[in-house]
């Protein structure tokens, strides 16, 4: 019955596909947290104010699509250096917008392009495993990279600098991450708790292991000890890579929080740690100011 409210409200916008069911019940990316993420611990949630800020959906081109995202910048900010920010499985909701509000408050232009947009909306899903299934693993690499280039040619067109761009992202993100700084030049880059081996499918080719050789920026690599999903044998295989593909790969970083499970800067959910996420964040500011973008 809810999907089909969201398919009714999109039809009479003369439109489908995520961007036409957010539009249709007045949404915005960036607003409200994913279903699929319950249970909120809202008592940890950190709140950034937009103040001083510019924010909100744009939206451009990618190929014949049009990628929507959601960005922040220090208002009437120019020459800003950019800093793609890649979310979770659970897409483009609340938590990433407010990272993407630090980031601005720090100096940046911070976007963060829904990047599951054309396969469906993590907002609607209420069920992890469908959510996986039906979305996240339809997403082709190839089709993120491209509106990932899309993005850094929107951003040095609205106030920020091409020649400086940096990545972050979270979970599924962090894999993501790995994977641009061994396709774009980006400047820097850090993964959190991004998974670095796994099963190869037609739309997931490679694993960042694979491809340490090809990777062109210094990463920081965040990851929690007592993460079960990414085991500590994994992370020696990435630096054993990273060191022999030479400079600037060999110039990576890892930081392993021993208590720290997965999703340990997630503020919303139960698996946050805050002294591991609030260091983590401190280094990741450091990070791209040591690596040419501040």
């Amino acid at each position: 019955m809810h999907d089909d409210l969201h398919t009714d409200a999109a039809a009479l916008l003369g439109g489908t596909g995520a961007a036409s069911r957010r539009k249709a019940l007045g949404l915005m990316l960036g607003a409200g947290y994913a279903a699929a993420a319950a249970p909120l611990m809202a008592q940890t949630a950190i709140a950034t104010s937009p103040d001083g800020l510019e924010v909100g959906e744009v939206s451009y081109p990618s190929g014949d699509f049009q990628v929507h995202a959601y960005r922040a910048a220090p208002k009437g900010g120019s020459g800003l250096p950019v800093i793609l920010v890649i979310s979770e499985i659970f897409g483009v909701h609340e938590y990433i917008a407010d990272v993407c509000r630090r980031l601005a408050h720090a100096g940046y232009l911070a976007i963060a392009p829904d990047l599951f947009e054309r396969q469906g909306d993590p907002m609607a899903y209420g069920e992890l495993a469908k959510l996986m299934s039906e979305v996240v693993a339809k997403v082709p690499d190839a089709q993120v990279m491209q509106d990932l280039d899309a993005s850094v040619a929107w951003a040095g067109k609205h106030g920020g600098d091409a020649a400086r761009v940096g990545i972050t992202g979270f979970c599924w993100g962090g894999r993501i991450t790995w994977l641009y700084a061994a396709h774009a030049p980006v400047k820097a880059a850090v993964a959190w708790y991004g998974r670095l081996t796994g099963q190869d499918t037609p739309l997931q080719p490679k694993q960042p292991l694979a491809l340490a050789a090809q990777v062109k920026a210094p990463v920081l690599g965040l990851y929690g000890g007592k993460d079960e999903s990414i085991p500590e044998s994994t992370i020696e295989q990435m630096k054993a890579g990273l060191a022999k593909a030479g400079a600037p790969a060999n110039a990576s970083r890892f930081v392993v929080y021993p208590d720290a499970p997965h999703a340990f800067h997630a503020d919303y959910r139960a698996s946050y740690r805050k002294d591991a996420a609030e260091d983590g964040w401190k280094r990741t500011l450091a990070w791209f100011a040591q690596h040419g973008l501040k």
